[in-house]
């Protein structure tokens, strides 16, 4: 059984109708922007430019964006890119394992066909000791 299934099908719907409509050739922000507006319509609640803070020792080390947190469950990291790179996705990792939340997708527009892949944060971060 897949994390968020449902959840995540729903997401991956809303980026085939993007890329159908919109098609490879924008900016990453255009679809961003397209992205936030289907999952509006479809009743999907999200936030765009998410915060994710990384501590170390109760102190803050780093500070970055996601793209999207969709439901309060799912990083969105959106690409539009000619191939998606190691780079892509150990961001999304970092992401994940710098927060609590266990499901990513990647998700690139370049492309004449859509790009997702699921990622899981790793098992080393998510049992790792709370710092105090």
């Amino acid at each position: 059984m897949l994390v968020y299934e449902q959840l995540s099908g729903e997401i991956v719907r809303a980026c085939y109708e993007v890329h159908r409509v919109l098609g490879s050739k924008l900016l990453e922000k255009s679809y961003e922007d397209a992205l936030s507006y289907e999952l509006e319509l479809r009743g999907v609640n999200f936030k765009q430019q998410f915060p994710i803070n990384l501590q170390y020792k109760g102190k803050e080390i780093g500070s970055y964006f996601a793209d999207l947190l969709v439901e309060d469950k799912i990083i969105l990291e959106l690409k539009c890119v000619s191939n998606l790179s190691a780079e892509h996705y150990a961001q999304l990792l970092h992401y994940l394992n710098a927060s609590n939340y266990a499901l990513g997708i990647l998700i690139n527009f370049g492309t004449k066909e859509l790009q997702v892949k699921r990622l899981l944060r790793t098992s080393e971060a998510i049992s790792k000791p709370k710092s105090p």
